[in-house]
C-alpha cells in the first residue's frame, strides 16, 4: 500500500487533514487548591460556546479548539484559547497537568451546571450519577482530545484507485476502523512519548496512593511510572470494556450490548483510548450506521506540562505521521490483540521508565525493541513518501532510548525538587505572565491589523464564532445563535451607511456639516490645484496653520506649523499634500491638545491624547539612532500588528525638524525631548495616554454629537481642546474618523486598557 500512496499523493496532499484538541483543565487558586467558583459568565453560556466550555465540574474548562487543514493552526489555537482563558480566570490559574491539583472532599467538588431547561439538567444529572460511581476526584483527571480526519480528497483518491467493491462510505468506515484497530495495537508507544503523569498529589484516591511512595511533599509515585491517567489508577471503566471494530455496524451493536447489560449508561460512558465520532454525535449511534465515521478522538494523550496549550507542536508532527503509519501498517490475525493492546498500557503507563516486557501477538518483546522497530516503519514511511519529518522522528528514537527525555521524567524531577504543587504552580504562574504579555496578540493571525485580531479574540472568548472572510482585507464574519455579520478592519460594519462613511472621507463636507450643527471647527480654504493653492500661500506666512489632503486617514500628508512658517515651507507641505489627494485643505490651527475620542453607538468609550512621535535625548547618540533605539520596543511594530507604530523618519519629519534648526544627525542633550513631527497619530510613532476617565462630560457630549451629526455609530472624533477640565475652554473638532483603530484604546501607551471590542459586540448585538 506504501507504494501506491507514494504514487498517488504529493507531501502536501498527505500531511493536511482534519486537525482538532480539546483540552480540558482544572482552575486553581493561589494555594494549588480546586477552584470552587464557578465558571466565568464571561464565557457566556457553556453549552453555546464552541471554544471555551467546562466538563466535569465547573472548574474543569474544556477549550476546544476546532478542525484546521493545518497542524500549525490547531497549534496555535491552543494558545490563543490558553491566554484568553489565563487573562479572564482572575487571581486563578490553569492547572498545568492531567492529575489533579488539591482536592478536598467529593461533596465540595462542583458539578458543571448547564441550566434549568431539559438538557441542561439531563447533563447536571449524568454527571451526579459518574460523580457516584467513579469518584469526584478521578473525574477531575484532565487530558488532551486529539481529534483527527484525514482530507475528504485523500479518501476520495483511495477509493477511485480501488476496485470499488465497497460503497464509499464502507470504504471510508473501513480505513477509519483499521486506524483505530491499529491505534488500539500501538497505543502505548504514544502513551511512552507523551506521556507526563507520573506523580500524584496525596489528595488523589486512597487505593492508588496506598500502593505508591513518597518522593517529595504529598507527591507520591513508584519507580518507573510515567502515566497514572493512563494506567490503573486513572480514569477507566468498573470493568475493562472492548468493542467490536469490525464494521461500524458490530461497533453500534456491541455498545448497545454493554447499555443493555448496565455496564455504562450511555455510549458516552465508554473510556476508551480512542473514539469514533459521528457526523451527529447529538444522535450518536444513528449518526454512526447512517452517515459513517467523520473522524477519529485519540483520548490517551496526557497535558505536557512543559506546554503552555498542553501539547507540543513536534508531538503534533509526530501524530501526522503516526497516523500514516497506522493506516498504512498491516494487522496481524492475533485474536486477542484488544486484551494484550490494554495489558500493554498498563504496564506503560506504571512502569515505563522501566526496561519492561511487552506483548507483540502474544509474545514478549522489550519496550524499546519494539519502539524502535516501529519507529524504524515510521522513519521509513517519512522517508519514501518524502514528508521531511526525519527531526522530528529523531527526538522520538532518542526519547525511547533515553527515559530521561520523557516528559514525566522531567515533571518528576521538577516536583522532587520543588514538590507537587509548587513545580506545577510556578509553571501555571509562568504560562499566565506570558499570556499577559501576549494578551494583545492572536497567535497565528499576526498578519491582520492589530484592531481584528483584538475583536476576533474578544469574539472568541464570548462563544462567537469567527471566520475569516479575506485575510488580506481584514475581512471577517462573526456568527452565533444564526445571526451574522460582516465585519472589516475591526470598526467598519453594517450599523454605518455608505453616505456617513463618504461624508467623513471628505473633510470639507465633514465641516460644513459639523459647523451646521453648531460644533466648532477649524476656518480655512480649500484648493483644487498647486496653482490654485500657490496664488494664495503669501496669506499664510507666519500664520498658525495646518497644510492637509482632502480625503486621507491616519495622518498622512499632513503638515503642522502652530507658530507660522515662511512660503518656501509653506510650498513644501502642499507639494506633500497634493501627493496623496486632488483637493488640499489650508486651516487655521487650533491651540491646545489633540485628544481622539472614540465614540460607539453614540458612546464614548475611550479618549486618548496622542503625543507627537519622539525621543528622549541622552547626549551621546543623534535622533537617528535614538529612533532606532525606541523603535526596538516591542510595542512597536508595521501596519497596526501592534500598539504602536514604528518611528519613521520621513520627510514630514525632516520638515518639522527643520522649523526648530534640527537635522536626523542632531544629537539631543541628556534628557532633551526632540518631538518628529506635529500630527500626534499613533499610525506615525506617536504615543497614546488614556484620557477617558479625565476629560469632563462636556466634550464627550460634543464629540456624541459630532457624531450623530453624520449618522455615524462608530467615529472617531479628533477634537482638540485648550483645558480639558474647563468647561468653557476653547476647543475645535479637526477631523472625524470613519474607520478609528481600537487597539491604540484596548492599549494605550500610558493608561487605563480599554475593552472596546466589547462595545462593537455590543452594537453588532452580540453581547
Amino acid at each position: 500500500m506504501l507504494n501506491s500512496i507514494k504514487n498517488l499523493f504529493t507531501k502536501s496532499e498527505l500531511l493536511k487533514g482534519n486537525y482538532g484538541i480539546e483540552r480540558e483543565g482544572l482552575r486553581v487558586d493561589n494555594d494549588g487548591k480546586l477552584s470552587l467558583t464557578i465558571h466565568p459568565k464571561l464565557f457566556g453560556d457553556k453549552v453555546y460556546n464552541p471554544y471555551i466550555t467546562t466538563d466535569f465540574s465547573e472548574s474543569q474548562i474544556e477549550l476546544i479548539i476546532p478542525p484546521f487543514s493545518n497542524i500549525e493552526g490547531a497549534y496555535k489555537f491552543t494558545n490563543i484559547l490558553y491566554d484568553i482563558v489565563a487573562m479572564e480566570i482572575g487571581d486563578e490559574y490553569l492547572w498545568p497537568q492531567s492529575m489533579p491539583c488539591i482536592v478536598s472532599k467529593d461533596k465540595e467538588i462542583p458539578v458543571a451546571q448547564y441550566g434549568e431547561y431539559e438538557e441542561g439538567n439531563k447533563a447536571r444529572e449524568y454527571r451526579e450519577k459518574l460523580l457516584i460511581k467513579y469518584g469526584g476526584t478521578k473525574q477531575l483527571i484532565s487530558g488532551i482530545h486529539y481529534n483527527f480526519s484525514f482530507d475528504e480528497e485523500v479518501i476520495n483518491k483511495l477509493y477511485n484507485n480501488s476496485d470499488k467493491e465497497l460503497e464509499y462510505k464502507d470504504f471510508k468506515d473501513n480505513i477509519y476502523l483499521k486506524v483505530t484497530r491499529n491505534y488500539l495495537r500501538y497505543r502505548w508507544l504514544i502513551i511512552y512519548l507523551l506521556g507526563g503523569t507520573a506523580i500524584v498529589h496525596e489528595s488523589y484516591i486512597d487505593e492508588c496512593k496506598n500502593s505508591l511512595e513518597e518522593i517529595a511533599t504529598n507527591s507520591f509515585s513508584n519507580e518507573g511510572a510515567l502515566s497514572y491517567r493512563n494506567g490503573e489508577c486513572g480514569y477507566k471503566n468498573k470493568i475493562d470494556l472492548f468493542p467490536n471494530y469490525n464494521s461500524v455496524k458490530d461497533y453500534v451493536v456491541s455498545l448497545k450490548v454493554f447499555v443493555d447489560d448496565k455496564l455504562i449508561e450511555s455510549h458516552k460512558e465508554l473510556y476508551s483510548s480512542i473514539r469514533l465520532k459521528a457526523t451527529d454525535n447529538n444522535d450518536f449511534l444513528n449518526s454512526l450506521l447512517r452517515d459513517g465515521i467523520k473522524y477519529l478522538e485519540y483520548r490517551s494523550i496526557d497535558i505536557n506540562p512543559f506546554e503552555k496549550g498542553g501539547i507540543s507542536l513536534d508531538d503534533l508532527y509526530f501524530l501526522q505521521i503516526f497516523n500514516l503509519f497506522l493506516l498504512l501498517n498491516e494487522e496481524s490475525k492475533y485474536d486477542k490483540w484488544q486484551k494484550d493492546g490494554l495489558e500493554n498500557q498498563n504496564a506503560i503507563a506504571r512502569f515505563g521508565q522501566n526496561e519492561i516486557m511487552l506483548k507483540k501477538d502474544g509474545e514478549l518483546i522489550s519496550k524499546e525493541k519494539w519502539a524502535l522497530e516501529i519507529l524504524e516503519i515510521i522513519s521509513n514511511i517519512n522517508k519514501e513518501l518524502k514528508l521531511g519529518k526525519e527531526h522530528i522522528i529523531n527526538i522520538m528514537i532518542n526519547k525511547v532510548r533515553d527515559h530521561k527525555l520523557t516528559y514525566a521524567y522531567k515533571i518528576s524531577k521538577k516536583v522532587e525538587d520543588e514538590g507537587y504543587v509548587n513545580a506545577h504552580l510556578n509553571l501555571a504562574k509562568q504560562y499566565k505572565s506570558e499570556a499577559y504579555k501576549n494578551r494583545f496578540k492572536l497567535e497565528g493571525y499576526e498578519d491582520l491589523e492589530l484592531s481584528t485580531q483584538i475583536l476576533m479574540k474578544e469574539a472568541i472568548k464570548r462563544g462567537i464564532n469567527v471566520k475569516i472572510i479575506d485575510r488580506g482585507e481584514n475581512f471577517i464574519s462573526l456568527e452565533k445563535n444564526g445571526k451574522v455579520e460582516y465585519i472589516k478592519q475591526a470598526t467598519k460594519t453594517s450599523k454605518d451607511n455608505y453616505v456617513t462613511v463618504l461624508i467623513m472621507e471628505n473633510k470639507s463636507v465633514t465641516k460644513k456639516l459639523l459647523y451646521d450643527n453648531k460644533i466648532k471647527v477649524p476656518e480655512g480654504l480649500e484648493f483644487n490645484s498647486m496653482d490654485e493653492a500657490l496664488n494664495s500661500t503669501k496669506n499664510f506666512i507666519n500664520k498658525s496653520i495646518v497644510i492637509k489632503p482632502k480625503s486621507t486617514n491616519f495622518g498622512t500628508g499632513i503638515s503642522i506649523f502652530k507658530d507660522g512658517t515662511n512660503e518656501e515651507n509653506i510650498i513644501k507641505a502642499l507639494k506633500i499634500a497634493f501627493k496623496y489627494d486632488n483637493t488640499v485643505l489650508i486651516e487655521e490651527f487650533i491651540s491646545g491638545k489633540e485628544y481622539r475620542f472614540l465614540v460607539i453607538d453614540d458612546n464614548v468609550c475611550g479618549i486618548l491624547h496622542r503625543v507627537p512621535a519622539n525621543i528622549s535625548g541622552n547626549g551621546i547618540n543623534n535622533i537617528t539612532q535614538l529612533v532606532e533605539i525606541k523603535n526596538q520596543d516591542p510595542l512597536r511594530g508595521y501596519h497596526y500588528r501592534t500598539p504602536l507604530e514604528k518611528i519613521i523618519l520621513d520627510e514630514n519629519a525632516e520638515l518639522f525638524l527643520k522649523q526648530q534648526n534640527k537635522d536626523f544627525n542632531y544629537i539631543p542633550k541628556k534628557g532633551e525631548i526632540v518631538y518628529l513631527r506635529e500630527n500626534s497619530n499613533i499610525s506615525t510613532g506617536g504615543d497614546s495616554i488614556d484620557y477617558t476617565d479625565d476629560i469632563i462630560n462636556k466634550f464627550k457630549q460634543i464629540a456624541v454629537d459630532s457624531a450623530k451629526a453624520i449618522n455615524a455609530k462608530i467615529c472617531g472624533v479628533d477634537m482638540m481642546i485648550e483645558d480639558y477640565a474647563d468647561e468653557n475652554s476653547k476647543y475645535a473638532i479637526i477631523e472625524l474618523n470613519f474607520n478609528p483603530a481600537i487597539h491604540i484604546h484596548s492599549y494605550p501607551y500610558k493608561g487605563k486598557e480599554r475593552n472596546i471590542a466589547v462595545e462593537v459586540l455590543k452594537l453588532l448585538g452580540f453581547v
